[in-house]
């Protein structure tokens, strides 16, 4: 999944197709990489544009690199091309050439067009490393165990649940910690959690200031919203993602009508460290820092 989804590495299938980014070439990829760009394009959709992959140029102008995306002769980076063949294989494909970034015959291989810009694979990429590895685990699991998968703080589960189900902490994004004590307990029976945060990922730009990972696609710079953790738990940790990273967006004035309308378990802290949290999420805490809750 590392191999086709990360931006951080230089021989990964996603950087191989970011370097062909804005060629309108036609492209031979994965199904793990088809999976994400079809992902990536719903997320767009469903979110009205809050969740865009393209702010990966916004990330390395602010000073986040990953993979380093040369712009050079593309039929040198990507090897062997070919005839398009019949159009139906992919959208478009009329294209004299086909750049493969997988081998010739890979099992459910598609063709795509390389996107307009390069893209970041960021919280999606993880939750659907979630998704696979869940449903891998599935079919390898004891009858009647279960499995709780976590990746870097992204959570989803598998199989079944201990009595009273996986207890998972929300950490509190203003007295981190390991004797910290969490903001709230969740009781998960199945499905995911995960948080987007401006905790961890932070750092200054080169222009002196602080920014974070959360970009506004809207402006392309760290999004400033009122809100400083927004934590979604949903079925799909793919989709769990999402929703944290288009409620941040949303701000602190927008986000509880926003998530009550959408029925989503959702918990966020503001900048002045108040929780907040939807009724579905009331529901499935079994434990909360009332103090906290404003």
């Amino acid at each position: 999944m590392d191999r086709a989804l990360s931006r951080f590495r230089d021989d990964s299938e996603l950087t191989a197709l970011n370097r062909l980014a804005g060629s309108g070439h036609v492209v031979a990829v994965s199904w793990r990489l088809r999976t994400m760009l079809a992902a990536v394009h719903r997320a767009g959709r469903l979110t009205d544009g809050r969740f865009d992959a393209s702010v990966l140029g916004d990330l390395e102008r602010l000073g986040e690199e990953g993979a380093v995306i040369r712009r050079s002769d593309p039929v040198a980076e990507t090897g062997d091309t070919r005839p398009a063949g019949d159009a139906r294989q992919g959208e478009r494909a009329t294209e004299a050439r086909v750049f493969r970034l997988v081998p010739d015959g890979t099992p459910r291989a598609s063709l795509v067009r390389a996107p307009e810009a390069p893209l970041d694979s960021g919280g999606i990429g993880k939750g659907l490393a979630l998704r696979w590895a869940a449903a891998a685990a599935v079919g390898v699991l004891p009858v009647g165990a279960g499995i709780l998968l976590d990746a870097g703080g992204d959570i989803t589960s598998a199989g079944m649940a201990p009595p009273g189900g996986w207890r998972i902490g929300i950490e509190d994004p203003v007295l981190p910690g390991p004797d910290a004590e969490p903001l709230a307990v969740l009781a998960v029976e199945r499905g995911s959690v995960a948080t987007s945060s401006v905790r961890v990922r932070n750092w200054t730009a080169p222009d002196g200031s602080l920014v974070h990972h959360l970009v506004d696609p809207r402006t392309g710079v760290s999004a400033r919203t009122g809100l400083i953790a927004v934590t979604v738990a949903a079925a799909d940790p793919a989709w769990s993602e999402v929703w944290t990273k288009a409620l941040f967006l949303a701000g602190r004035d927008r986000i509880g009508e926003e998530a009550r309308a959408r029925g989503l378990a959702a918990w966020w802290v503001d900048d002045g460290g108040r929780l907040g949290m939807t009724p579905e999420a009331r529901l499935c805490s079994e434990w909360v820092a009332e103090s906290r809750v404003g």
